[in-house]
């Protein structure tokens, strides 16, 4: 199995969007008309057919804008998601909100949005058009500063929304039009000026010149300067001069419409490139494009192997024909990171379509679908296996890069009949993805789903019934936890099945907990951590050695908080394992601080976070910051204290629940914050705690690490308070850089005229006359004391 590199952490971080891994080319009209709309509109559509440019436009407009954002922008990408009902979840997921409650998941996108000033771009809306609109128009009715950037191939259709239809790129004048012979007029062309830079990445030499001016610009008008369009077709020139291509272009065209090419439909000039790019594809790449449409958002080569090859292509034929459907811009690499030991591979929407088109038309789309589900059943099921040792990490990796291809393959077993069963396996073993990710939720949702429909033996049921309870109470929905484990206890109690009371005694215990009986809890997990050896599952006994250990600690018997935390991490040590060793590390911690070794207690937390930031586990990142926090108001280092308290704020706020599952710890943060605040008083600490709150994650890491101070340490003395708003201040920013009224009022989508009112207020208030003064003002009294941030952080 490859190692795969787990995404670095994103939490709370101000934008998610993807780089440019080419060159953007023109747009200026409709890169200011779109700004211009959003200055003014709450919902704005980007409309227009496939390959016309529509997401690049989007995306180019949110990263130039992102400034006026500054509670996010953010892209929920919804080409792979079939199902409207988990809409709402993946833009949660997108938003990395990971909020673990049992609530339903648009009130709690609505409690995030509620007060930010944020862009949302929702990104191919055509095949969920009702279930958008309806989002959208929820959202922006709760949050009155949120912006929403939407693209298809039709309006959402809702009130308040301003839609634009994004035009093909402008093409060079037709011959005889008084445009000039020169090369240099017809490269001002955006067609062009995209045929040529994409050539020159094909061909590094190429050039427009005098003898080729010709060809290109009328390649760019049979295209109707449709970007998609010019792309497929400039990978031609690898084997073809411009002339040639024109040729052939025009051979095709003059097939589909029986004369002149001038005739053809736009949407059918794509498609005609298209035709041509499968034509010239050999007969075993075809089948490979139409098998790989059956993928949602990318595969990697061990898929497409397990799933594309037989009936006409040998396995070890298929790493080939990847590499020649690469080569014809069919498949495109993923960008990912250097870290990464594979590569993955993605389709176009527009040619995933054209694909899935013909693999329907050859009869076969069921059997990729099963081959497909098969796939990623197994893939599960490898990684349940490896739940517990040194390939967890890579596993779990592995599984967030695949998720939109588990949903689908989850989707296919309830949509055909009897394959119901299948679902409760694989939903169950994908259990510790549901933990460790952003997915509890949908977790929840596929075990309930597939719990209801009664199929599955009694040890697949029994297995599902316990999984989904660790859900229900990390959720705090103790009531179906409890219904849950009392029908896998009656399981449990048949022959053959004691496994299952092991876990039915683990989650028990946490309920117990929850409810404050610590004693039932403790004998509870004694009885699971008994239970889970005899059955030699050191996954089970190591979840219930940390549970053990952090109920001694709550009882006040440190020592046997000790001894279980201690005997966990020789556990996981013996199997290499890393997850369930870092929340023993932290369960350890709290012992060892309740003991009063707190340099001890602090470095465990530290190595623990380190392990769950690498995981991006946000829960267990805000248990170790806790801790850490407790420590640091122990030692008497309040100051440290309250930031590390604004920090949480931030992370429970995403998460959705203080210290969700480990409520019976929320005595020692409500000690923490009530020493604290005593220590500083209550002016200095809510300054604390704000300056924490607003830290980037990245920040918030290094400090909770003590890799870095932070960067506002408190002086002696009170600092003097801007005059200017956080507005203005922004505003007196972008004038110290340069910008004029008309760029400022584009960089943060308000009208030039709102642009202007700021400036003279600006000047009104600090008695200038002049744009100057306010540069000189602002690099002496914001930029160098802040470092570039406003006052309030």
């Amino acid at each position: 199995m490859d190692e795969v590199a787990s995404a670095a952490p994103k939490r709370w971080q101000a934008t998610d969007l993807p780089p440019e891994v080419t060159s953007f080319v023109g747009r200026r009209h409709e890169m200011a008309e779109v700004k211009r709309l959003l200055s003014g509109a709450r919902i704005v559509t980007l409309t227009g057919p496939g390959g016309v440019g529509k997401t690049r436009l989007a995306l180019r407009v949110a990263a130039d804008v992102q400034r006026a954002f500054p509670d996010g922008v953010w892209l929920v990408e919804l080409a792979g998601l079939e199902n409207p009902e988990l809409l709402t979840d993946s833009v949660n997921e997108a938003l990395a909100i990971r909020d673990v409650s049992h609530r339903p998941p648009v009130e709690v996108l609505i409690d995030h949005l509620r007060e930010k000033r944020a862009l949302l771009i929702l990104d191919n809306c055509e095949h969920l058009l009702r279930a958008c609109a309806v989002l959208a128009g929820t959202l922006v009715r709760a949050a009155p500063s949120l912006r929403i950037l939407a693209t298809g191939r039709q309006a959402l259709g809702i009130s308040g929304e301003q839609t634009l239809v994004v035009p093909t790129l402008p093409l060079p004048p037709p011959p005889g039009s008084g445009g000039g012979p020169s090369a240099e007029p017809a490269a001002r062309s955006e067609a062009v000026r995209l045929f040529v830079e994409r050539a020159t990445a094909v061909l590094p030499d190429f050039t427009l010149t005098e003898a080729n001016r010709s060809a290109v610009e009328e390649i760019c008008r049979r295209l109707d300067g449709i970007p998609l369009a010019i792309e497929l077709a400039v990978v031609r020139l690898r084997a073809l001069s411009p002339e040639e291509l024109l040729a052939r272009l025009d051979n095709r065209f003059r097939l589909l419409t029986g004369g002149s090419p001038a005739t053809l439909p736009r949407q059918q000039t794509l498609r005609a490139l298209i035709d041509w790019s499968y034509a010239l594809c050999t007969e075993k790449e075809r089948l490979l494009w139409e098998r790989v449409s059956v993928f949602t958002d990318g595969l990697d080569l061990d898929a497409a192997e397990a799933v594309c090859s037989g009936d006409g292509i040998d396995r070890q034929e298929v790493v080939h024909l990847v590499i020649g459907l690469v080569g014809k811009s069919i498949l495109i690499r993923e960008d990912l990171p250097p870290t990464s030991a594979v590569t993955r591979y993605r389709l176009l929407e527009t040619i995933r379509q054209y694909g899935r088109e013909k693999l329907v038309a050859s009869g076969q789309e069921s059997a990729l679908q099963r081959l497909h589900r098969d796939h990623y059943r197994r893939l599960a099921a490898e990684a349940y296996a490896e739940r517990f040792g040194p390939r967890q990490v890579s596993w779990l990796g592995r599984l967030n890069l695949d998720h939109a291809n588990l949903r689908t393959a989850l989707e296919y077993c309830f949509g055909e009949p009897g394959e119901t069963s299948a679902a409760l396996v694989m939903a169950t073993d994908l259990l510790y993805h549901w933990t460790t990710s952003h997915y509890l939720r949908e977790g929840r949702h596929w075990l309930d789903l597939s719990l209801l429909c009664g199929t599955g033996s009694d040890e697949v049921r029994g297995r599902a019934l316990w999984s989904n309870s660790w859900l229900a109470v990390i959720q705090a929905d103790i009531v179906s936890a409890t219904t849950m484990l009392e029908e896998a206890r009656k399981l449990g109690g048949r022959p053959g099945h004691e496994p299952v009371l092991a876990y039915v005694a683990l989650y028990s215990g946490m309920i117990a907990m929850f409810r404050g009986d610590v004693d039932l809890a403790i004998s509870l997990y004694e009885e699971a951590v008994t239970r889970h050896r005899a059955d030699d599952d050191p996954a089970g006994q190591a979840l219930a050695l940390v549970r053990l250990c952090l109920a001694h600690s709550f009882r006040g018997d440190w020592p046997s908080a000790v001894s279980a935390g201690e005997k966990c991490i020789a556990l996981c040590d013996a199997h290499e394992e890393g997850w369930h060793r870092a929340y023993a590390m932290m369960a350890l911690g709290v012992g060892v601080w309740c003991q009063g070794d707190g340099p001890r207690a602090t470095e465990l937390e530290k190595e623990s976070l380190r392990f769950n930031r690498s995981l991006d586990d946000l829960l267990g990142v805000g248990v170790n910051v806790e801790v850490l926090a407790w420590i640091a108001a122990s030692n008497g280092d309040h100051q440290r204290a309250a930031r590390l308290l604004g920090v949480l704020e931030t992370a429970w706020q995403v998460i959705g629940a203080p210290l969700s599952g480990y409520g019976h710890l929320t005595r020692y943060h409500d000690e923490c914050e009530e020493r604290t605040r005593e220590a500083l008083g209550k002016q200095a600490f809510d300054t604390l705690v704000r300056q924490g709150s607003k830290m980037r994650c990245d920040e918030a890491f290094a400090f909770a690490l003590e890799e870095e101070a932070p960067r506002d340490e408190p002086s002696g003395e009170a600092e003097e308070p801007s005059p200017l708003t956080r507005r203005e201040t922004e505003i007196a920013k972008l004038v110290a850089q340069g910008l004029s009224n008309k760029e400022i009022a584009a960089s943060l989508t308000i009208a030039q005229r709102t642009a202007e009112g700021h400036i003279e207020h600006i000047m009104t208030k600090l008695g200038f006359h002049s744009r100057a003064q306010i540069a000189v003002w602002t690099g002496e009294h914001i930029l160098n004391a802040h470092g570039n941030r406003t006052p309030d952080g």
